[in-house]
């Protein structure tokens, strides 16, 4: 297949387990760059910390933040980010969850909050089971979805993911899904990877992930990406 563009994820996917830059992905991506081939970061992350990362990496392929929650790429929309989730139905069901779960536990919002468009985040502090159990009756609760990023819980609208929003982003930019890589680690790079045309899953992916991929790098985090562009890409 003719691979016309990357999508990655960024934590635990081209970075370590403490969140560092692997300087092996960004070397490999860098090529593809120079080769042609753009590369767009698809994370869980705000849209500063995504832009940050994609201008200092040097992808030029635009990014899906916050989990499909919204896109943007620089020189299109006027610059403007464009959302695509209804933030009214995160605020009201983590309100809900905040009254309703387990006394015993106490939720930790992320320090990044305030910085979020379409979504809310608190640190892994928690069981997951205690932020879903306390989700249970709320009314619009399947309009809400809870990820494990592998770093935090995301809620989430369910009506967005990372794979609508990577289409979104490819259908406006001329590129076929068909002819993206994509390479992922957790649980919320699912749906992206599903979309495309060749699934790869870092060493350290979540079995689940790993189970739908068509390639399972041997080596983790960056240096996994590097492993699947240099053989897929370059």
């Amino acid at each position: 297949m003719k691979i016309e563009a990357i999508a990655v994820d960024i934590d635990g996917t081209i970075t370590d387990e403490k969140r560092k830059m692997s300087i092996s992905a960004i070397e490999s991506i860098r090529e593809a760059e120079e080769a042609g081939i753009p590369t767009i970061i698809v994370t869980g992350n705000v849209v500063n910390y995504a832009y940050a990362t994609a201008v200092l990496i040097g992808a030029t392929g635009g990014l899906v933040g916050e989990n499909g929650g919204l896109i943007f790429k620089e020189g299109t929309n006027n610059n403007e980010v464009q959302p695509l989730a209804d933030r009214n139905y995160v605020d009201k069901a983590c309100e809900y969850i905040e009254n309703h779960v387990d006394p015993k536990y106490k939720l930790h919002y992320s320090s990044d909050n305030p910085f979020r468009i379409s979504e809310i985040v608190y640190y892994k502090t928690v069981p997951k089971e205690a932020v879903t159990d306390a989700l249970k009756g709320f009314e619009d609760e399947d309009k809400i979805k809870v990820y494990d990023s592998g770093f935090a819980f995301h809620i989430t609208d369910s009506r967005v993911n990372k794979g609508i929003a990577l289409r979104k982003l490819c259908e406006q930019n001329g590129i076929k899904m068909e002819n993206v890589m994509a390479v992922g680690d957790s649980e919320n790079d699912e749906e992206f990877l599903k979309e495309v045309g060749l699934k790869i899953a870092v060493a350290n992916a979540d079995d689940s992930l790993k189970e739908i991929s068509d390639y399972v790098c041997e080596e983790y985090f960056g240096n996994g990406v590097k492993e699947a562009i240099e053989k897929f890409v370059l």
